[in-house]
């Protein structure tokens, strides 16, 4: 149980007039009422917080200090690699490739992909969300058309136009 003591309270209070950020002043207020003695049920019915986010709250407090729970880019947010410009600059070598006739894989973008933007992915949701939102979809040549004769039809046919 990491525990917080009143004076530190007292400091953290103190500290939590000058945050700006809202989630920031929000994780100190949960150290802070954790060091005035309330249990973690009556913090998180006043913070809103999950009860194991307030003892995680204080364990990051004692472990990493006050700076860890006031700065705002520790975890979350967007990862991407690119900007859409990039992205869409990327993307146009293969939208190439595929109107000359070449058959271009998921395989092959993810390869290019991490070769491109140095990062390896062990999975290809990256590079399949990437095409879903660059409104790529799969496209595929068909082995015959639809529409097509049925082969009496077109034996028929022809007897008829060489007779």
């Amino acid at each position: 149980m990491y525990k917080v003591s009143k004076e530190q309270a007292e400091d953290l209070r103190e500290r939590m007039r000058n945050v700006k950020d809202a989630k920031g002043y929000r994780r100190l207020e949960a150290v802070v009422l954790r060091g005035e003695g309330k249990s973690n049920a009556e913090i998180a019915a006043i913070t809103k917080f999950n009860e194991d986010t307030v003892g995680k709250l204080a364990k990051e407090y004692c472990q990493y200090g006050v700076e860890y729970l006031v700065e705002d880019g520790r975890k979350g947010g967007n990862h991407r690699n690119a900007s859409e410009a990039e992205e869409r600059a990327f993307l146009a070598q293969f939208e190439k490739a595929g109107e000359s006739g070449q058959i271009i894989s998921v395989e092959d973008i993810a390869a290019a992909y991490d070769k491109q933007f140095e990062k390896e992915h062990k999975s290809r949701s990256t590079v399949y969300y990437l095409l879903h939102k660059h409104k790529w979809r799969k496209v595929m040549p068909r082995s015959k058309h639809p529409n097509k004769a049925s082969d009496e039809v077109c034996e028929t046919s022809k007897k008829l136009t060489f007779a």
